[in-house]
């Protein structure tokens, strides 16, 4: 049974570790999208206490984490390319898997369910970004039918934007 969830207090820990974890897997692939300063313990401490840390259970076990931010993101304001919609979205960030989770196809799950969430939140649109060299979540992303509107600015470089209107 797959799970999301508001993380709590005590997942922050668990959380950074399946964000390290993420952070190597990147590396294996032979890019860096997330730095040792970014994101950090720090960084999933305050998602957690702004509400808007989730993690993925599987059969009640945290298999992954994420930010899901229902208040929007600045970075997105200016964008080289265009947005599909011009409404209130939900825009997913940090989402990582612990390795003994990788290859049962987490993300497609995941996705559903964060949709279903906005849904039940009153939200029909969500927004993305990601590096260029990640391939990987380039392909779930469309393979989620998300789509490519640009290039944005976050954490001081461009990103690839997506985004997907719900039905």
């Amino acid at each position: 049974m797959y799970v999301l969830e508001p993380a709590g207090v005590d997942d922050v820990e668990l959380c950074s570790q399946i964000i390290d974890e993420g952070r190597q897997f990147q590396q294996e692939q032979g890019f860096v999208q997330w730095t040792e300063d970014y994101p950090n313990m720090d960084t999933i401490r305050n998602d957690v206490n702004l509400g808007i840390g989730y993690v993925l259970k599987v059969d009640g076990t945290i298999a992954g984490y994420m930010c899901i931010d229902f208040s929007g993101e600045p970075a997105y304001a200016q964008i080289e390319g265009h947005w599909n919609a011009d409404k209130p979205y939900a825009v997913v960030h940090r989402m990582a898997f612990l390795a003994k989770f990788r290859g049962m196809g987490l993300v497609d799950k995941t996705f559903a369910l964060i949709e279903k969430l906005c849904l039940d939140k009153q939200i029909s649109y969500i927004r993305v970004d990601t590096d260029f060299p990640n391939k990987r979540m380039q392909h779930i992303l469309e393979k989620n039918h998300f789509s490519q509107c640009g290039i944005i600015i976050f954490q001081g470089s461009g990103k690839l934007a997506y985004d997907k209107l719900l039905s």
